[in-house]
């Protein structure tokens, strides 16, 4: 039983990795995002600078390390959306 749950667990973390790393290009969200989807386990590095990590936090509530580490366990098809484009604001503000 608990082979299936972490297979289901693993699985939900790729399928965020995947949305994610599409919606980023698929918004134009500058550079390269293949990272996202190359690396494995329940964070990710997303290479933003300091500058934008604190623009996230401070004006759009997504809680991340500075250094642009991130827990994907708190993404989901829902929240996405949101996230993508707070990455992509951020970026444009904070290049």
């Amino acid at each position: 039983a608990w082979k299936v749950e972490l297979k289901g667990m693993a699985d939900r973390i790729h399928e965020v990795r995947n949305l994610l790393r599409k919606g980023l290009e698929e918004k134009g969200a500058p550079g390269t995002w293949n990272h996202v989807t190359d690396q494995i386990g329940m964070f990710s590095f997303t290479g933003l600078t300091q500058p934008q990590c604190e623009r996230l936090i401070k004006e759009h509530h997504i809680y991340l390390m500075t250094t642009g580490r991130i827990s994907l366990a708190g993404l989901n098809k829902n929240n996405i959306p949101y996230m993508v484009d707070s990455v992509v604001e951020s970026m444009k503000s904070c290049p």
